[in-house]
């Protein structure tokens, strides 16, 4: 076995929670892009599968226990991130019905959580590349289709 170290990418998730026509942010409190708007998301921890820590983020971000009904994609852009390449399982989640009564609240790294339009995402000032994201949500909702962001597009051609 050789002892060179890999450099491999870092497995995260983000979760895309709407209810109302609206997405569940929260406020980055700390760098990089502290202040700014973003998914709930995080790391993948050592033996802990992808989509347990998709719930469990959500909840240590948001306060909020969520059921998730689907993947969005994967996004796996090298730049995606400043501190790295970070490659993000994104899903879709739900508040379950029995639940809706219990309101989000930011915990953990999050200095705030917002409710917004998803309309309203275009003006909002959002890190990483979760903008990207959620344009690419709206064309989910209408499609069903999966996302992965290095898609090589030229493929499509000779489709």
């Amino acid at each position: 076995m050789s002892t060179e170290r890999h450099r491999n990418p870092i497995p995260t998730v983000d979760v895309i929670i709407e209810q109302n026509s609206r997405i569940l942010m929260i406020r980055r409190k700390n760098d990089p892009y502290k202040g700014c708007l973003a998914l709930p998301g995080g790391f993948v921890d050592e033996g802990e599968r992808i989509e347990d820590a998709a719930r469990r983020e959500a909840n240590e971000e948001t306060s909020l226990s969520i059921h998730l009904v689907d993947i969005l994609g994967v996004y796996s852009d090298p730049k995606r991130d400043p501190r790295g390449h970070l490659i993000s399982t994104v899903f879709v989640g739900i508040v379950p019905t029995d639940n809706l009564s219990v309101e989000a609240s930011a915990q953990d790294d999050v200095s705030e959580v917002e409710w917004i339009n998803l309309e309203a995402i275009k003006k909002s000032n959002i890190a990483f590349d979760h903008k990207k994201i959620l344009f690419d949500y709206k064309v989910w909702k209408e499609s069903g289709g999966t996302f992965w962001s290095s898609k090589d597009e030229s493929n499509l051609e000779a489709v």
